[in-house]
């Protein structure tokens, strides 16, 4: 088994370091495993290169065989790893980490210096129940994930914005009735209607492009393709940086929001108690910051929710 699992590693690897690291061996013991294991079936597993090594007709066919068995017994043996309180596993999309999470993390570091946090960027959905290392995760949406305790952070809220240089080729900040004019870029919502009802104006007949991911709109508007109707917590970062204006003063809050959502098996994870208040705390602040700039600018808060059918109203998350 142990020379198994050392051909399978090297082979996923192609490199007999880096996988007598992740095997906690020597270089010399994993490639003793291997060569045993070649003795035994009779058969030349590697061929041996400058950069590494790749398999030959025989040990690919033994990998198709052996590599899924291997899986099988990790991921079953995983609900029986000791759990670590002091370690933290969190799952989330890899623009709120670096427009919004990671940016805070230096206090959360310096508070808890005993905990380590391990981040993992994905858009899917995470199946806690397959996925045991997982702790908790960061996620978008209405906050409706049967089974698992949902946290509100904080909702979303909305601003026109432009590079630079698109701004200037088109003479400058537009009025709001204006707007439609310029080069808009649309998205699966609704939300374009919300800000023109709450603001004025009218949506144009075409818009330059569609997305169905924000992140890729937002950076067609750094890009100068058009406008976008952008989430405050990922573009105020390009905002910041000058790489995008905001082309109004007004703001749109719209009813999605962002959560903290984490399995009954977490609720006890010492290391989870402690970032979810710091969580909380840093949440607390940027609603703070954002309610102060739109006073600056606003008379009165904005609000609005896309053009989506009524629902039931929720008990409030904890």
């Amino acid at each position: 088994m142990h020379a198994l699992l050392g051909f399978a590693t090297a082979a996923r690897l192609s490199n007999l370091t880096r996988a007598a690291e992740q095997m906690h061996l020597t270089v010399s013991a994993l490639s003793h495993q291997i060569r045993t294991l070649e003795e035994r079936l009779g058969r030349r597993l590697f061929e041996r290169g400058p950069r590494g090594v790749r398999l030959t007709a025989d040990g690919e066919r033994l990998l198709s065989v052996v590599a899924p068995h291997l899986d099988a017994l990790d991921h079953a043996l995983r609900p029986y790893s000791p759990r670590r309180d002091e370690v933290l596993t969190l799952s989330l999309m890899a623009s709120m980490a670096s427009s919004w999470l990671v940016p805070r993390l230096g206090s959360f570091v310096a508070r808890y210096p005993q905990l380590e946090l391990n981040l993992f960027s994905s858009s899917a959905l995470v199946d806690f129940d397959r996925e045991p290392g997982i702790d908790a995760a960061m996620r978008g949406g209405y906050g409706r994930w049967p089974g698992l305790v949902i946290e509100h952070l904080f909702d979303e809220t909305l601003v026109p914005v432009a590079s630079p240089e698109l701004v200037a080729r088109m003479g400058g900040l537009p009025a709001q009735e204006d707007l439609h004019r310029w080069p808009l870029l649309g998205d699966l919502s609704t939300y374009w209607q919300g800000w023109f009802d709450r603001y004025g104006g009218q949506p144009p007949a075409r818009f330059v492009a569609h997305f169905d991911d924000s992140e890729t709109m937002h950076r067609a508007a750094v890009e100068g393709l058009g406008v976008a109707l952008g989430r405050l917590a990922r573009t105020r970062l390009l905002i910041r940086n000058g790489q995008l204006v905001p082309l109004s003063q007004g703001r749109l809050k719209i009813d999605w929001g962002h959560y903290l959502v984490y399995p009954q098996r977490s609720v006890d994870h010492a290391g989870l108690e402690s970032f979810r208040s710091w969580l909380h705390e840093q949440a607390r602040q940027y609603v703070e910051q954002m309610d102060a700039d739109l006073a600056a600018r606003e008379p009165a808060a904005v609000s609005a929710a896309p053009a989506r059918p009524p629902r039931k109203p929720r008990a409030k998350p904890r």
